[in-house]
């Protein structure tokens, strides 16, 4: 369970942006928490620095098709980092530890793979409420947390 504010960050910490380039993946699926984690990692990135058109947003079906979105982006678009965007509630099956483990398997698998990093902002709650709760709610923005995740491993990338 967050403790935290995850839209809190100090900004004087944060590396210039104005110069980065980054990818955005989104799932489709449960879309009221997908697009407002979308929205928190936009604002973010606005507010420091980044122009929109250095923001490149691709939407997959689901969060399982976020690796391969990813990979996708990786080869054929020119990036400093991007990030994976999606929402798994736990339901009355397996499914959601299938899925839950193959995605986040697959994006550590990019991260090794590839020299553009790739962050996981994939929430994984039991409950809607937990989602909502972390894509704006009384916790704050995921998305805002994986953009500023993003801009620190961007600049870590130029080393």
């Amino acid at each position: 369970m967050a403790t935290t504010n995850l839209s809190y960050y100090d900004k004087d910490t944060i590396p210039n942006a104005k110069n980065f380039r980054f990818g955005i993946v989104v799932s489709e699926w449960n879309p009221d928490i997908t697009e407002n984690l979308f929205l928190g990692a936009e604002q973010a990135f606005l507010e420091n620095g980044v122009s929109k058109k250095n923001i490149l947003r691709w939407d997959v079906p689901g969060s399982f098709e976020l690796i391969f979105g990813c990979k996708k982006m990786i080869e054929t678009q020119k990036l400093n980092a991007i990030i994976a965007i999606g929402n798994v509630i736990q339901g009355e099956t397996k499914h959601f530890d299938f899925v839950c483990d193959a995605v986040t398997q697959g994006i550590k698998d990019l991260n090794i793979k590839y020299d553009i990093p790739v962050i996981f902002c994939v929430l994984t709650d039991n409950t809607k409420q937990q989602s909502i709760d972390r894509s704006g709610g009384k916790l704050g923005n995921k998305g805002i947390e994986c953009a500023i995740a993003a801009i620190k491993m961007a600049a870590l990338r130029e080393f």
